[in-house]
């Protein structure tokens, strides 16, 4: 399919992540049993938040990315309008994630005290938003404090495997930071020179 994620496991090939993820958990023994649970009632509610990841935090989440970021850098043209719509979108499913997965005791998703591969999932979506400037980061993800909480606990839970997976994300946070000091820098020297940036 020529697609990423994918997986091959012997002559058995399989791409998406979240059938990948399922695989993973119920293909090889040892997985332990709150990644994702043999009892049908926790296997079911896991089932739905990551149908529901896929057109909510998702959707929210790429779209804004790539609308105020990433665009640029495959071609295409920024889209403030669709960034707009986007993050209403994922302000949306983070109070979602808030009110009623993470409304429970336990650490984690639907009440958990330990992760399981949604978890994995939706805090590996709310990642990229590591890509944004601080400020705008800060903006859209400082009034969930029970998200920044859980994102938390899902990373301490799965050290060092959780850093090692997103060194390439970190390694394009830290080019972007670079790039826009260089853009504030050079905006400075021209404002101070009477030259016009062209930034």
């Amino acid at each position: 399919m020529g697609q990423v994620p994918a997986i091959a496991d012997g002559s058995f090939n399989l791409f998406e992540s979240h059938a990948i993820l399922v695989y993973l958990a119920c293909a090889f023994p040892g997985v332990a049993d709150h990644w994702y649970p043999a009892d049908l009632f926790r296997r079911a509610t896991i089932n739905s938040v990551l149908d529901w990841h896929h057109s909510n935090l998702r959707h929210g989440a790429s779209t804004y990315v790539l609308n105020t970021l990433l665009a640029p850098f495959l071609g295409l043209q920024l889209n403030p309008q669709a960034a707009a719509d986007a993050e209403k979108l994922l302000s949306s499913s983070l109070s979602k994630i808030e009110s009623i997965w993470l409304k429970r005791n336990g650490k984690f998703l639907l009440g958990g005290f330990q992760p399981s591969i949604a978890d994995l999932s939706l805090v590996c979506e709310i990642m990229q938003l590591e890509l944004l400037d601080e400020n705008d980061r800060i903006r859209i993800l400082g009034p969930h404090k029970k998200v920044l909480e859980w994102i938390e606990n899902t990373k301490n839970a799965t050290r060092p495997h959780f850093e090692e997976v997103h060194q390439v994300l970190y390694r394009a946070k830290t080019r972007f930071q670079e790039q826009r000091s260089m853009g504030a820098n050079n905006t400075n020297s021209s404002k101070r020179l009477g030259l016009p940036s062209k930034m």
